[in-house]
């Protein structure tokens, strides 16, 4: 149910809600429940992600079931949720800004692409993948800093990892070792990293949506079923994920171990490449590309089925 395209068959109408067709306070109020909950059901993937991302050549955890059943181990339950209070509370003003700028930029863009006439697929695209990455830059002021947190949080005292009390002393120990520009440490590779990153999401959701509905619309007067727009939906967020994880994997993985090394020991960005390439050759670009690739499938199908039935939920009525 994306907005990014105007349809020529009433069928496809029937599934958009545009921005301006939505009550914004509920919007926002029942999104924030809506979005915590995925949040806590989702938060272990990244977890793991974050931990075989960051761990030495020697780490005796080298794959997914081995780092979680060493969380198990040393912390249980709680383990998998390191971090979990610093990204809760950074995320409800990330995700306003993140979709406020994607909705109001995809309108923007729909009408400047308008006049040259592109396949209503290529229209999608464009327009998503443009507002996709303004939103993810514009959210990246609130999103690095409780990244910044939440990941020496989730891999404190893990192959040689400092440990910590909580958020607070981690931005304490931050802001005391490299100022206040050490909470925007990998500002430059998150920007890099999650804008392309949601551009492609983002470009792929919309184009993937009408190329599938292309294909089922038989009846142009018939408006589609509940059923089928979900599900539509969701294929449409499984294939954005598989692309946008293959694309960006390398670069968030060198963006989270810049992040997570303590300030004694900063690496650049070169030699965090080359330390990858030594210990693992170029698939080392690749670590936790399995539980980024099932973390982006999960949440963005679990993120758009949600959002989507937010847009429906909190439309106006006429």
């Amino acid at each position: 149910m994306d907005t990014a395209g105007r349809t020529q068959k009433p069928s496809f109408g029937q599934t958009e809600i545009n921005w301006d067709k939505l009550d914004k306070t509920k919007f926002y109020v029942v999104g924030a429940g809506i979005f915590t909950g995925i949040t806590v059901a989702l938060y272990p993937i990244s977890v793991v992600k974050t931990r075989l991302q960051v761990a030495s050549h020697d780490a005796v955890e080298k794959n997914a079931m081995s780092v979680i059943k060493g969380l198990l181990k040393t912390d249980g339950i709680p383990g998998l949720y390191k971090g979990f209070g610093t990204v809760v509370t950074g995320a409800i003003p990330t995700r306003i800004l993140f979709l406020t700028a994607l909705e109001t930029t995809k309108v923007a863009a729909l009408k400047m692409i308008e006049p040259f006439k592109l396949s209503e697929p290529t229209q999608a695209a464009l327009a998503n993948g443009v507002a996709g990455m303004m939103a993810s830059f514009c959210s990246q002021a609130v999103f690095v800093p409780v990244d910044v947190v939440s990941q020496r949080l989730m891999v404190q005292g893990y192959s040689g990892h400092a440990t910590y009390t909580g958020g607070l002393d981690v931005v304490r120990k931050v802001v005391k070792s490299d100022g206040i520009r050490g909470l925007y440490r990998g500002f430059g590779l998150s920007v890099l990293t999650y804008s392309p990153s949601s551009a492609v999401w983002w470009a792929t959701y919309g184009a993937s949506q009408r190329v599938i509905w292309s294909r089922l619309l038989d009846d142009e007067n018939a408006a589609p079923s509940e059923g089928k727009i979900i599900l539509v939906q969701a294929a449409g967020g499984i294939s954005a994920g598989a692309t946008a994880s293959f694309v960006t994997t390398p670069l968030d993985t060198i963006k989270t171990r810049l992040q997570v090394t303590g300030h004694e020991k900063r690496p650049t960005t070169k030699q965090v490449v080359r330390s990858l390439i030594a210990d693992d050759g170029w698939i080392g670009l690749y670590r936790g590309l399995g539980p980024r690739f099932f973390s982006m499938s999960a949440w963005g199908t679990s993120m758009i089925l949600a959002y989507e039935y937010l847009k429906r939920v909190c439309a106006k009525d006429d």
